[in-house]
């Protein structure tokens, strides 16, 4: 019976899709659904509208109402534009960005954006061809617009695109405006309501300039240019895998001064097919295969790559035994951070106002290596729009010097708001020319990060299920969590449980429960063990899966003991998996 009144729902909703608002190609294929025997094509496009949540749309392009498409953008655009003008009402122009990346559809959807925004009154700066989504942030605060949007799925598999949406600081929405959004995308019952036809008047494109001017406040981060002068030399592969990296990320390199760039010439060819890997994710070893051979061709110093629309980085370094081995993005950020916070007490440049951002997920020695610089670290929920935030709440009174998250993610500079390879890309090549300075590489400047500030092991565990099943599944193991937390985790008592759904921090040993004082709920959960262990887990808020986050401490006094720790740590992970079921 349930299944009959879904497919009764779903014939409905495809129906309305057969009327004349709806082009051609549209409507056939809606047609050619409809009358397929097999209805999950069907019920699968149609069974819910594409939810536009906190961060805008992702989701598999294609027709119908749960497909990223040109009417689901098209709602997306005008219930924002709608909003805009009720939040902006005083102004006399409203001005927003336009981005994409180098997906396919990801140039007609941004047009699409820009004609809406424009036939809506609002003047929109359109970005001449595909750029880096932190180029975007910047060009948003540059030109002193109310907000931005930009087309791109981020590291998704190639059948996605998604809508990043921005607001007048260049980060990506939060409270109030993300929910005021929602409630107006939401109001758009139609396609009569979209409208489509632009004004060529109100769209101005922009290029060069604003590359300029954002290669030119990337420099201005650099805090080691004689270091850099010294080994200028260092031998750097780097691939954009295909995305929008491509062009400055090597052309920000070149403007710190470094002059050995080595490129994967397959991968420099920007396509929405990602043609040499699987998957265009930073973090996955395949998809650093190919400059990962370019290294040991080359005899490489350090390899670095940026995911499709250049927010995320993925690095490469050679482990004690001289064999390229990928960092996680744990690591990236301790090198980052660490090399910040060092080399600005060396510059004598700390003042005792300084502050640094992490994620919850992300590992705890951070704190550590923050508290032992009198560097103040905040912890905030997962997304770069939460270290924004942060940002905002200090800027007048604090002094940034970087964020992060585990994902692969960081953060340089003020005057971008969200995560950016092209700075963090900048930094690491000059962290490690720092290194090379002081006589290590980065696999002994980790130990040495491990020996003064305690070792720790992080593994990332995603389980995907996919569709509508799969999405009550992962709501399912959410659920079981809560009512069945473990006892506990790796042969160690669980001894407390964050649960950010109800800001309650749960003391295990005496029940005794406190509230956390965070900006808002989230479907998170944490369980921290008697040993020191932390895993978090959550839903994705934008891929149909359900991620696990591992972290456990290990021992290690001496440089020696490094391998002994990693073997030591990896084996507890292994069976706090098995805890876990996944």
């Amino acid at each position: 019976m349930e299944n009959e009144e879904l497919l009764k729902s779903v014939t409905a909703k495809a129906q309305v899709w057969l009327g004349e608002g709806y082009d051609d190609e549209t409507r056939a294929e809606v047609k050619r659904m409809l009358e397929a025997e097999d209805k999950t094509e069907l019920i699968e496009c149609f069974y819910r509208d594409l939810e536009f949540g906190t961060g805008g749309l992702r989701g598999i392009m294609g027709v119908g109402s749960n497909r990223m498409n040109i009417y689901t953008v098209g709602a997306a655009t005008q219930g924002f534009a709608n909003y805009l003008k009720e939040a902006f009402a005083d102004l006399d122009e409203i001005k927003v960005v336009v981005g994409h990346d180098v997906r396919n559809n990801s140039r007609l959807f941004a047009e699409i954006v820009a004609d809406i925004f424009s036939a809506n009154g609002i003047k929109a700066y359109l970005f001449d061809s595909f750029r880096p989504t932190p180029e975007l942030s910047f060009a948003i605060r540059h030109l002193g617009c109310q907000s931005g949007v930009n087309i791109t799925a981020s590291h998704n598999p190639k059948e996605y695109n998604g809508y990043k949406a921005y607001w007048a600081d260049g980060a990506q929405i939060i409270a109030p405006h993300d929910v005021n959004i929602i409630d107006n995308v939401n109001k758009i019952k139609g396609v009569e309501e979209i409208k489509f036809k632009g004004n060529p008047d109100k769209i101005e494109i922009i290029g060069k300039e604003i590359d300029d001017a954002f290669l030119s406040a990337i420099k201005e981060l650099s805090l080691s240019p004689d270091v850099i002068k010294k080994h200028s030399n260092l031998k750097i592969v780097y691939t954009p895998i295909h995305g929008t990296g491509v062009e400055l990320i090597p052309a920000s390199l070149k403007n710190y001064g470094f002059t050995n760039i080595i490129h994967v010439p397959e991968q420099d060819v920007p396509s929405g097919d990602f043609p040499t890997v699987d998957s265009p994710n930073p973090e996955n070893p395949s998809a650093m295969a190919m400059a990962i051979a370019k290294a040991k061709e080359v005899g490489a110093d350090i390899v670095m790559a940026s995911d499709p629309d250049a927010d995320r980085i993925g690095c490469v370094i050679r482990d004690n035994k001289g064999e390229y081995t990928l960092i996680n993005g744990n690591q990236i950020a301790m090198i980052l951070l660490y090399y910040l916070m060092t080399r600005n007490a060396e510059l004598g440049k700390l003042t005792g106002n300084e502050y640094i951002v992490k994620t919850i997920v992300t590992t705890e020695t951070i704190k550590a290596i923050a508290d032992a610089n009198n560097i103040k670290m905040y912890d905030c929920y997962t997304g770069f729009k939460w270290i924004a935030s942060v940002i905002r709440e200090n800027e007048a009174t604090c002094r940034y010097l970087g964020g992060a998250e585990e994902s692969y993610g960081f953060l340089a500079e003020d005057f971008v708001r969200d995560k950016d390879s092209v700075s963090a890309i900048s930094l690491m090549a000059e962290a490690a020319a720092w290194a090379k300075e002081n006589g290590m590489d980065f696999s002994q400047m980790l130990q040495d990060i491990y020996l003064k500030y305690g070792f720790s092991r992080e593994e990332g565990i995603s389980v995907v299920r996919t569709g509508k099943s799969g999405a009550e599944e992962i709501q399912a193991m959410m659920k079981n969590f809560r009512s069945n937390p473990p006892k506990s985790l790796g042969g160690s008592a669980v001894v407390t449980i964050k649960d950010y759904a109800t800001l309650d921090l749960t003391d295990v040993k005496n029940g005794k429960v406190e509230k956390m004082d965070m900006p808002t709920t989230s479907d998170v959960l944490q369980f921290f063990t008697e040993d020191g262990t932390k895993i978090s887990v959550r839903p994705s808020g934008t891929e149909p899966k359900i991620k696990f986050y591992v972290e456990v401490k290990g021992t290690m006094t001496t440089a020696e003991d490094y391998d002994k720790a990693i073997a030591e740590t990896q084996g507890k992970i292994d069976i706090i998996k098995k805890d876990l079921g996944i």
